[in-house]
C-alpha cells in the first residue's frame, strides 16, 4: 500500500512539500449544497457513493459522526479543507486507503473531488483526477454549460472548476522579505499565494500555498502548465537564496540551534515547531544537517496539535499537549540517529 504524501518525499522534495488537484463537479438535478435540505443531501451523497461502487476502494466517512479534533486532524493533514471539518452537519468524506485521492461531498460544491501526491506532481495529479472524475461522469449528470463550462456555487470557479496547488517552504525567500514582490508578480501571471491552508491562512513556519486563480476561460492542461512553470522558477530562486544565507555563519548557527532546540525542549508549541522545523528543513536541503526530507515531512504534520492529541488519546490541555510534543520530537530525533 502507498503511504500518505505527508510520508513520502516526492519530486523536488526540499521546497515543494506536495502537490494538491482538486476539481468541483454539481450534479445537474440538484440545487447546490446550501440550498439542499437534510434529505436533499443525503440523496446526492448516496448518488455519488452509487456512482462509485462497492468496490470502489473508497472509505465513507459521516462528517457527523467526528469529533471536532478529529476532524480538525484531516484538515491539518490536508485530507480536507478546514471549513469541511468545522461544518461538518449532513456532509459525507470519502477517503482512499493511502488518502491520496479525497472526495468532500456536499461542501460549497456537491463534490469536491481532491487528489493529494508528494513533492511536485501537477501532471500526475491531474491525469489521476480526471481518471476518477471520468468514471463518475459516466453515471451522473453535471451541471454544465456550453459557454462558461462547470456551474459553481463560487463564481470564481466556473469553467474548469480546477483549483490546483503546490505547498512550497521558502525560508530564505521569507527571511529576504521577498514574498510581497513575489505575490504581486504571480498575481499578475493568473496565480495567488497565501498560507499553507489556503484562502484566509496566515503563512507558519515559512510554509506557503501557491494556486491558479484562473478558471474561466482556460484549459486545465494551460493552467497546470502555468502552474508547474511558476513553481520552478520559484524553486531556483528559493534554492539559490538558501545558498547564499547558509554560506554566512550567523545563519548557519541559527540552524544548529533550532536542531539544538528540538532535540532537549521540554515545553514546544506548535508556532514554535514550526519555525523551528523550518530552519532545520533549511539546513538539511543545504547539508548542513544529515535529516532527510521524508522524515521533517512526518514530523511537521503529526505534531500539529490535533493531530497530535488524536493520536494520544483526543483528549489533551494546551499545556499537556505542549510537553507531549517536545517529548515526541526528542524521540523523533532519537530515533533517527
Amino acid at each position: 500500500m502507498s503511504k500518505a504524501w505527508y510520508l513520502q518525499s516526492g519530486a523536488e522534495g526540499d521546497i515543494v512539500l506536495s502537490t494538491r488537484v482538486r476539481l468541483a463537479r454539481n450534479l445537474e438535478e440538484y440545487p447546490f449544497p446550501m440550498r439542499l435540505d437534510t434529505a436533499g443531501h443525503a440523496r446526492v451523497c448516496k448518488e455519488i457513493g452509487d456512482a462509485l461502487g462497492e468496490d470502489s476502494g473508497f472509505r465513507a466517512v459521516d462528517m457527523e459522526e467526528l469529533s471536532p479534533v478529529m476532524a480538525a486532524s484531516l484538515a491539518e493533514k490536508h485530507l480536507i479543507s478546514p471549513e469541511f471539518a468545522s461544518n461538518r452537519k449532513n456532509r459525507r468524506l470519502l477517503i482512499s486507503e493511502d488518502a491520496s485521492i479525497s472526495i468532500m461531498l456536499c461542501e460549497e460544491d456537491h463534490i469536491r473531488l481532491q487528489v493529494l501526491m508528494a513533492g511536485l506532481a501537477l501532471r500526475e495529479a491531474l491525469d489521476c483526477a480526471n481518471e476518477l472524475e471520468g468514471k463518475l461522469a459516466e453515471k451522473l449528470s453535471f451541471a454544465y454549460d456550453e459557454r462558461i463550462g462547470y456551474l459553481t456555487q463560487c463564481p470564481t470557479n466556473l469553467g474548469t472548476a480546477l483549483r490546483a496547488s503546490v505547498m512550497l517552504h521558502l525560508p530564505a525567500l521569507t527571511r529576504l522579505r521577498q514574498i510581497p514582490r513575489l505575490a504581486q508578480t504571480v498575481a499578475k501571471l493568473g496565480l495567488t499565494i497565501r498560507g499553507a491552508f489556503g484562502e484566509g491562512s496566515t503563512p507558519a513556519g515559512d510554509f506557503y500555498q501557491l494556486s491558479n486563480q484562473v478558471t474561466l476561460g482556460i484549459t486545465p492542461d494551460a493552467a497546470i502548465d502555468n502552474l508547474a512553470a511558476i513553481t520552478r522558477q520559484l524553486i531556483l530562486q528559493e534554492r539559490k537564496a538558501q545558498k547564499r544565507l547558509c554560506e554566512d555563519i550567523t545563519n548557519q548557527d541559527s540552524v544548529f540551534r533550532a536542531a539544538g532546540t528540538l532535540q532537549s525542549a521540554r515545553v514546544l508549541g506548535s508556532q514554535e515547531l514550526l519555525q523551528l522545523l523550518s530552519l532545520v528543513r533549511m539546513g538539511a536541503a543545504q547539508g548542513l544537517l544529515p535529516i532527510k526530507t521524508q522524515w521533517l515531512n512526518e514530523q511537521l504534520i503529526n505534531l500539529l496539535p490535533a493531530s497530535l492529541a488524536v493520536a494520544n488519546g483526543g483528549k489533551l490541555s494546551p499545556e499537556e499537549r505542549d510537553i507531549l510534543r517536545a517529548q515526541k520530537m526528542r524521540e523523533a530525533f532519537a530515533d533517527a540517529q
